[in-house]
């Protein structure tokens, strides 16, 4: 049996109280599950109120049946024309899709995603433009058999600008390019890891929001099928009036 694992982690940049990325994740009708991450323009709550209508209007539209690239061209004509190609947004639609036991991509970011397996890694790089700026923007279609020991990693644009104020540089093909795929790390440890290093070349203090999703697709010897979720959120809670 083969277990999918999907871990995300996000913060957002120093001295911002919110992340202008949203993540979300959906049941598809068929069988299978869609997550959708959107990078905002901009930053803060501006970029965050873009952020979540789009990622809301793509979940919409996946949950009602919509394949994922017919999905990200209608994220893109709404964003289009509700800004008349003023504001721009970056989309990742990542599926696995039961029926077809595939994995699917629809990308419209210029930052690339990558695939580890037995072969090695994988940059899908190819050119590939943001919604709302140009009519008719399409986004980039990848599918991807489902095979044990294989990750996935999708990120938004601001982790590869970790380090740059102090001229350093994640390096991120180098360390994914030495991950260890048959150690059977989880889609957790590899998401951490790849944060927690991008931070640390920021001293602590990221330049940008950062979102991170990783999928690992892993043998596991299972009697009884069981699905789990996890979450864990920051919550500064208010100070209340002592009773």
């Amino acid at each position: 049996m083969l277990e999918i694992e999907v871990a995300a982690a996000k913060i957002a940049y120093h001295g911002s109280g919110e992340s202008g990325d949203t993540l979300e994740m959906i049941e598809r009708p068929g069988g299978g599950f869609s997550f959708v991450l959107v990078d905002g323009q901009g930053t803060g709550r501006g970029a965050k109120t873009l952020s979540n209508l789009l990622a809301t209007r793509a979940i919409s539209l996946l949950k009602d049946g919509a394949r994922d690239s017919a999905a990200a061209r209608a994220v893109h004509d709404y964003l289009y024309t509700y800004r008349m190609g003023q504001v721009a947004a970056t989309l990742n639609i990542l599926s696995v899709d039961f029926q077809n036991g595939k994995i699917f991509m629809a990308r419209n970011n210029p930052a690339p995603f990558f695939v580890i397996d037995h072969t090695g890694l994988r940059s899908y790089n190819e050119p590939s433009l943001p919604i709302g700026l140009q009519p008719m923007t399409n986004p980039n279609l990848t599918e991807l058999a489902v095979r044990p020991y294989t990750y996935i990693v999708v990120f938004s644009d601001g982790l590869l600008r970790a380090g740059e104020r102090y001229d350093e540089d994640l390096e991120l093909v180098n360390f994914l390019s030495a991950w260890p795929t048959e150690a059977g790390h989880t889609a957790q440890t590899l998401t951490d890891t790849i944060l927690e290093r991008a931070i640390a070349l920021d001293r602590g203090q990221p330049s940008d929001d950062m979102s991170i999703l990783s999928l690992a697709i892993l043998p596991r010897d299972q009697a009884i099928s069981v699905r789990r979720m996890c979450a864990s959120l920051p919550f500064e809670a208010p100070t209340w009036p002592a009773p």
